[in-house]
Formats: C-alpha cells, structure tokens, sequence
C-alpha cells in the first residue's frame, strides 16, 4: 500500500509541474508554434538523409527502403514518447553542480518526478508526430503478410519501446549522481541508442549487437520485433518467441533502473553550497 501511494503521489506530482510548464509555454502561442515547426523540422532531417541514401542504393544491409522506415518509425515514435516524458533528466548533472538540487530533496514530492517533469516540453511531440508519419507510410509501403499477431506488434512495440527508454533516462540519471554530472554520457545512450536502431542490424558487427541484445537491450525496442514482423532473420539467430518479450525486457529494465536511481539517491552528497 505505501508503494502504491507513493506512486500516485509522484504521478500526481508529475502532472502538476508539467502542468506549470505546459500553461508556461502556452502564454506565447507564436512561439510555440514555431519552436514545435522547428522540432518537427529538425528531427525530420534524419529521415532525409536516409531518403538521400536510397537515391544511390537499392538496400541497406539487404533491408529495402519501407523496412528501413518501419524500423525508423519505431525507433524515433518510441524515443518520442520517452523525451517527452523524461527527457529533461539530463539537466540533473547541472544541478548538481549548482547545488539546486538540494532544494529537490527537501520538498513534499518525490524527486524523480520533479526531475522528470523539470522543464517539460511540448514542442518534442514534433519529434513523436514525425515519427509517427514515417511509421504509418512504413505500414502502407511494407510488403508484409500480415496477421492478427503482427498487427498487435506493432502498439507493443512502441509502448515497449518508450517504456525501455524510459528505463535509460532514468539509469541515466542515476549515474549523474554516482559521477556528478557525465550528461554526455547517458545522451549516448539514448539519443545515440535511437539513431543506431534506425539502421538494421545486418550493417553492425555481431559483437555489438550482443551488447545492445544483452548488455543494454536496445534491440528490443525494433529489431527483434521488427524481424518477425517483416520475416527477416533474427539478430543473433535469437527463437522466434523472442519477438513477443520486448514487454518483459521493458518490466525487467524499469526494475532495474529504479533499484539504480534509489541507489544514486542514497549515496548522494550534498555539495555544500
């Protein structure tokens, strides 16, 4: 019962401060509008550039072009999802340094809330609409046999997806404490583990698909799916029930990120200022 109103307790506390920020942003609609065009614009540039490759080849890695935008849509709908929510972890190195983080600690709300909800941004949906546009011409240009099991996929892998990346923001943070900062670090992770899985697994060595299979399980948020979905191989011959288990890596991940970020919170000191 505690847990279970301690949880509702950080989400509600979530929605009041994202709630600051969104009214916060909404006082100048312009502007607004203009910064989430921009967004929309500048993410949009990753998937011109694929679109520039394919004007000089017929496949990458033997995956055509559809393929590759399903796994695209995928990867930046899920990544979306993901920088929308929790995006704003990355600013925990910065108060560290600046010792306002502290003032966190002392407050009535749990701090990953107020962390997760710093800064809140609704000029990253243009990240997850664009993403979502790639994925809907990716459904209607894939040449797939489709059934009810592949179909269903497809949701599951974007909520899997967001939920597993939500995992590593938070891991993410987790390490700010631990190293005091190292931001840099934990972007490698996610914006970098999002634009390595636009790309199929075939042009990656096979040891650095095992790491991002079983080390940072990354390659559930696609590519293992997306194989059953597009009946290509599996990466790493994995068993063809491994195309179902992206929910269960997502439990396991958020588990294992939450025992990291109590750990970080414990053996956090103050700097003093």
């Amino acid at each position: 019962m505690a847990e279970t109103s301690r949880l509702g307790e950080g989400v509600r506390a979530y929605w009041l401060i994202a709630g600051m920020w969104v009214r916060s942003s909404m006082t100048y609609r312009t502007s607004f509008v203009v910064t989430m065009f921009g967004n929309l614009l500048m993410t949009g540039l990753d998937f011109v550039g694929i679109l520039l490759m394919f004007s000089q080849v017929d496949s990458l890695g033997g995956w055509g072009l559809p393929e590759i935008a399903f796994l695209y849509g995928l990867s930046v709908t899920s990544f979306g999802i993901a920088d929308l929510v929790l995006g704003s972890m990355d600013v925990l190195g910065a108060r560290i340094r600046d010792g306002s983080f502290d003032i966190l600690l002392v407050r009535p709300a749990p701090v990953l809330a107020q962390i997760g909800a710093d800064r809140f941004a609704v000029r990253r949906l243009g990240r997850i609409t664009q993403g979502t546009v790639v994925l809907a011409w990716a459904l209607a240009s894939v040449d797939v046999d489709w059934s009810a099991a592949k179909v269903l996929l497809v949701p599951v892998m974007v909520v899997s997806g967001a939920a597993i990346f939500c995992a590593v923001f938070v891991a993410g943070a987790a390490f700010q404490i631990f190293a005091q900062d190292a931001s840099e670090v934990q972007n490698a992770f996610t914006y970098g583990g999002t634009t390595l899985l636009q790309y199929p697994p075939t042009v990656f060595g096979k040891d650095f698909v095992r790491g991002v299979t079983f080390m940072l399980p990354l390659a559930f948020v696609n590519w293992v799916p997306a194989s059953y979905v597009l009946d290509r191989p599996y990466p790493l011959d994995l068993p063809q029930w491994a195309a179902f288990v992206s929910p269960l890596v997502a439990v396991a991940c958020a588990a294992l990120a939450g025992l990291a970020w109590r750990a970080g919170l414990g053996s956090y000191r103050s700097t003093g200022s």
